[in-house]
Formats: structure tokens, sequence, C-alpha cells
């Protein structure tokens, strides 16, 4: 081979001489980063333009709650652990801790219901409103997700990349269904359609989100939705809010920003009510 073909192969196989588009490790550089960013924005909003999907309702909640026979199984594990060595105090607290999240399988089933609630009111004779969206991860998103699956509805799952690996739960709509890198933009997402936001018992993601949205509603910088606090002795005994308001740190008036629910007609009809919504599904075709 002659010197000039050896170099026109080196050409050929050169990194730089690959399209830009399909250049992974190009597209993967930090200079690249606000290109990265604004595929994050315009690959959801394109197809969520295409799926229909006019406005969505974001459902919030703990990984960690699960449907009774999942959680049942959790527990017994936990006991069969602890039985082999009772004097151990770590599994003790998995014991307990296992206990207290059994006692919280009403709320999957809760999710689950008012997810089917809302999809079937919501996705009739072609319409996409009030689709649900969660982060696409198991427990009360997985229920949310689950109970759109069961009346034949679409719904949404965000999912992000995390250091421990995480696959979406399988009750997503395929075409939507996506994962992020980027936290910023994956919330924008969780906001940008929402009409109404329902949070249910959960720990710090939960409550980032939910800070997220009531942060935006307080300063007027978003559409104003319900935000509904689903099972108020729980989260009045996470959240003080009362004592903030005493403290003077928020206003009374934020104290209205959101409510509480305990079933899942109840949060439907506090979002019907302020959108003056149907709240009576009709049978879907």
């Amino acid at each position: 081979m002659s010197r000039e073909e050896e170099n026109l192969r080196a050409i050929l196989n050169s990194p730089s001489y690959t399209l830009a588009e399909q250049d992974t490790k190009f597209l993967a550089r930090r200079e690249l980063r606000p290109v990265r960013l604004q595929l994050e924005l315009l690959k959801p909003e394109m197809a969520f333009i295409e799926q229909n999907i006019d406005t969505t309702i974001v459902v919030f909640g703990a990984t960690t709650i699960w449907e009774r026979e999942k959680s049942a199984q959790r527990l017994d594990a936990a006991r069969a652990a602890l039985a082999k060595s009772p004097a151990d105090k770590r599994l003790a607290r998995q014991v307990a801790r296992a206990e207290r999240l059994m006692e919280k399988t009403r709320y999957y089933d809760d999710a689950r219901e008012f997810a089917r609630l809302v999809s079937t009111c919501g996705q009739q004779c072609g319409t996409c409103d009030y689709v649900v969206v969660t982060g696409g991860g198991p427990g009360i998103m997985e229920a949310a997700n689950r109970g759109a699956f069961d009346v034949d509805a679409k719904s949404v799952g965000l999912n992000i990349v995390l250091p421990a690996e995480q696959i979406p739960n399988p009750y997503i709509t395929p075409a939507l269904c996506f994962q992020f890198h980027y936290f910023a933009l994956r919330k924008l997402h969780f906001l940008l359609r929402a009409q109404a936001l329902v949070v249910f018992p959960g720990g710090f993601g939960t409550l980032d989100e939910f800070f997220d949205a009531i942060t935006l509603r307080q300063t007027r910088r978003m559409q104003e939705i319900p935000v509904i606090m689903y099972g108020r002795e729980y989260w009045e005994r996470v959240i003080d809010f009362q004592f903030l308001a005493d403290e003077g740190v928020i206003d009374d008036e934020h104290l209205k920003l959101f409510d509480y629910a305990e079933t899942p007609q109840e949060a439907w009809d506090i979002i019907a009510r302020f959108h003056r919504t149907e709240t009576t599904p009709t049978t879907r075709p």
C-alpha cells in the first residue's frame, strides 16, 4: 500500500471526519453542554406535540411504597433475617421500617386509582388532557403509570440517569418514556404542561419536586395550578407549614397554595373544581 493510500485510510478513519451529529464522543464534550441541554428540551417537547399531549397531571411519591403483596414479601424477608440474629439492631430497624412501609401500601392503591380516574376523564374521544406524568420509577410512580395503563390511557415517565442503575417501570407508554441527564430539564418538563401536582408521601426527591413547584407558585413564576398534599397526617408530621407562617418566614396566604386530600376522588374533585372540569368519567369508546 502506498503512502497516499495509507494516509487516505487514516483520513477516513479519523474522528474528525465523522459527521458531527454522529460523533457521540464529540457531543459528550464539556463545550457541547449547551447543545445537549437543548436536545433534552426538544426531544420530549417534540414527542408531546406528536402524541397530542395537551395537559398533564404530575404525581410524585416514594419509590419504596409498593403494592401490598410485594411489601408483605419485603416484611417477611426482614423478619426472617431478624429471627436468625435477634440481637442485631440493624435488622430490627429494617423490620420496623418494613412494617411502616407495609402500613403505607394504601397509598400505592390510591395513586393507582387516582390515575385511573383522571386518565378516564381526561383521555376521551381522542383527547389527551390530564395525562399522568411521573418520574418513571418504582413505588408511587409505578402505581400512577399503572393506573393509566389499567384503562388503556397514555402516561409519561421522565426517568433520570443515576449512579445506581434505574430502569423504567413497565406501565409507561413506550413513546412517552424519556431518560434525562440533566435534572433541570427534567424539572422543566414536569411542570411545563402541568395542570395539577399531586404529592403522595415520599422522601427527599418528592420534597425537592414539591418545593420547586410551590416556590414557583409562591413567586408567581408558573401557571396557577392546584398542589395537593396526599395524606394530611403524614405531611403535617414531615413539614410544619403553620410554624413557618407563625414565625413570619412565609405569609399566611401562602398556606392557601396547596390543599390536602385523603381519597383519589377528593384529589380529583379539587382539580376539577379548579379547572371547572367534568368529574364523572364517561364510557371510553
